[in-house]
């Protein structure tokens, strides 16, 4: 296997968990199942992950568990929006996102005292980019658009945000996170967010 890849023999001795956490985990969906991917070696048939994502994941869990129970941690790493409805005042108290942010939001979803949680995965990963200075307010209107047009089709599955410029044009595009896209070379690719990604990180932050 490649670099990108670990097996499971090296993640136990790296993180220090043993062979029934790492199971009971995956029984308990904090670990997706199609990460534990099988491979023929000199050796015979062993376990491998996607290195990046498997070490990242279990140090969010080891750091998470004391405060968070399992089933609080899958929710969390789930891939599915709630059904909560929350509040715009409530996100900017937390400093999740800014007034800007939520001004943008409320004029393309109107006025409302509380909006679906999904709505508001829309508005984070607005401020993300934001924040990163890589887009403006008005590229935002556009953002929110493809979002709230797009992203339901994807039901629940991993997929990914590309936001391209070409010759001072912005454009966005949702992806399956397996795809490989390639441009000509006067495009610019400004910057790709992984949508389960900021779901996530959205989850993690509503509850503190």
């Amino acid at each position: 296997m490649d670099r990108d890849y670990i097996s499971k023999k090296e993640l136990l001795e790296l993180t220090g968990i043993s062979y029934g956490q790492l199971y009971r985990w995956k029984r308990k969906n904090l670990i997706p199942e199609d990460w534990f991917i099988r491979r023929s070696t000199f050796t015979g048939q062993e376990t491998f992950f996607p290195k990046e994502k498997i070490m990242a994941r279990i140090d969010k869990i080891i750091h998470m568990k004391d405060d968070l129970s399992l089933d609080e941690l899958a929710d969390m790493f789930s891939p599915n929006l709630t059904g909560s409805m929350l509040k715009p005042e409530e996100l900017i108290a937390q400093n999740i996102v800014s007034k800007a942010t939520v001004d943008l939001f409320t004029q393309h979803f109107g006025s409302a005292e509380s909006y679906p949680f999904q709505h508001f995965l829309y508005a984070y990963i607005v401020e993300r980019l934001l924040v990163m200075g890589e887009m403006s307010l008005e590229e935002g209107k556009g953002l929110l658009q493809v979002l709230e047009s797009h992203y339901p089709k994807f039901q629940g599955k991993p997929c990914e945000l590309i936001f391209i410029r070409k010759m001072g044009i912005s454009a966005f595009a949702l992806a399956s996170n397996a795809s490989e896209l390639y441009f000509d070379q006067s495009v610019k690719v400004v910057s790709r967010l992984n949508v389960s990604s900021c779901l996530e990180e959205l989850k993690t932050k509503l509850k503190y």
